[in-house]
């Protein structure tokens, strides 16, 4: 037995990919992809833009119907006719109920700006929960102590720097008590102070045992951070491993080309 898989003994899987592949207009964007996500595991997808990392996320809650393989979530696999529009209610329905499990931030806040923080955090439990709008509204405000917004729940987007605004767009994310979060370059359109503190956040989620993959180009961050890295090149999967076998030892040629780039 490896020292991953002695690792991952005992541990739910949180997530699990077979063969999972996306083209789009004839291109391959992902080929077929095998994952298995523990509890716990902070995942971390490196690699040049257009490697497949967005996509990989995207096919983990629809986002991006695959075009085969199979995404399971807690033991449940999800049903990628469900994320057909003209998939039946029932459907519909019940995918909607699995991607409950699964919060995502992405690179662009998509807040809505009419709304203060503290509601932008309290609609998704209010509308999807059906949770009484005071009490969402207070699991709203503890969620934003929780990424140091404290002070800002009163705020609209428009009056936060666009590190804050992630920060809410995290804790909107959390609000559901997803198992999974997945986050697609979370910091890419942030500078490098405001990445920082979108970093913090980050980080103080691994400490706490949350189950992640992210994608990022904050190689550092990656290594301080990560359980597992993934390198990914061209839609495929060319290495896992941990940081410092990934960093420091990679076994296949193109790792070792795109580490000494980074690094």
């Amino acid at each position: 037995m490896s020292g991953d898989d002695e690792e991952s003994v005992g541990r739910e899987t949180v997530l699990e990919l077979r063969g999972v592949s996306k083209t789009y207009n004839g291109i391959t964007a992902l080929h077929p992809t095998d994952l298995v996500v523990h509890a716990g595991d902070v995942i971390v997808l490196i690699g040049a833009s257009g490697s497949g990392k967005s996509t990989l996320l995207r096919c983990v809650n629809m986002l991006a119907i695959p075009d085969s393989g199979t995404v399971t979530v807690s033991g449940e696999t999800l049903d990628p006719k469900a994320a057909d529009p003209r998939a039946s209610r029932r459907k519909a329905a019940a995918l909607a109920r699995q991607r409950i499990r699964m919060g995502m931030v992405f690179q662009n806040f998509n807040l809505f700006e009419h709304l203060s923080a503290r509601d932008n955090v309290a609609l998704a439990p209010r509308k999807v929960l059906k949770v009484d709008k005071e009490q969402a509204r207070a699991d709203a405000e503890r969620l934003l102590a929780t990424v140091g917004l404290e002070e800002h729940a009163h705020k609209r987007p428009s009056q936060m720097s666009g590190g804050q605004q992630q920060r809410v767009a995290i804790a909107r994310a959390l609000a559901l008590e997803p198992v999974l979060m997945l986050f697609d370059e979370p910091t890419s359109a942030l500078d490098p102070r405001l990445t920082q503190e979108v970093l913090h956040t980050i980080r103080d989620l691994s400490e706490r045992g949350m189950t992640m993959v992210l994608a990022t180009h904050e190689m550092r961050f990656a290594e301080e951070i990560a359980s597992q890295i993934i390198y990914m090149d061209a839609g495929r999967i060319v290495e896992q491993g941990k940081p410092q076998q990934i960093f420091h030892d990679p076994i296949e040629e193109s790792t070792r080309e795109f580490v000494a780039c980074i690094l």
